[in-house]
């Protein structure tokens, strides 16, 4: 079954995105069986159920809306950086969110993965706006966010990790 939208955000400059398939469960398990990576999703590695089960959602969530987490590799290697991508969270408005693999971090590639994310769903999905939020103890996603222009909010309860999570909106 193909995605309820076919298009992608991106290439940009260094990176490339793709959907997530059921063939791609090595990818999910390098990504989301990273402890470091779950720290700050929820607050401990995910099992090898939780990571299939977030896979098959990813893909669940493609062919319902179009949207998901989307892999992200690089240009030119095509090594597996990590997802990004967008989630409906009201009318008009996705949650942008990114998990990038430890190995990739401090490199830049969430603020690159995340403008053209934005560019995307500001260009061709029209939408209105972009919720997004982070662990608080996440400092480089918030620089991320705020780099991009987004601003805060309010703070959120994420029952994942059992904290008020910085919430953010950038409006187009």
């Amino acid at each position: 079954m193909t995605p309820a939208n076919p298009r992608l955000p991106g290439p940009s400059a260094r990176l490339l995105f793709r959907w997530w398939t059921a063939d791609d469960l090595e990818l999910a398990q390098g990504l989301w069986g990273d402890p470091q990576v779950t720290a700050k999703i929820a607050g401990e590695p995910f099992t090898p159920p939780q990571i299939a089960a977030r896979l098959a959602a990813e893909i669940d969530q493609g062919r319902a809306h179009g949207l998901q987490y989307w892999p992200v590799f690089l240009r030119d290697d095509g090594a597996h950086v990590g997802c990004c991508g967008l989630r409906p969270r009201a009318q008009g408005v996705h949650e942008l969110g990114f998990h990038l693999r430890s190995t990739f971090w401090g490199r830049g590639l969430a603020s690159e993965a995340a403008q053209a994310t934005v560019e995307f769903a500001f260009g061709p999905l029209a939408a209105r706006g972009l919720f997004a939020g982070h662990h608080p103890d996440n400092t480089a996603s918030r620089h991320v966010l705020l780099r991009l222009g987004f601003r805060h909010t309010h703070d959120e309860w994420y029952a994942a990790t059992g904290a008020m999570h910085p919430s953010y909106r950038l409006d187009r």
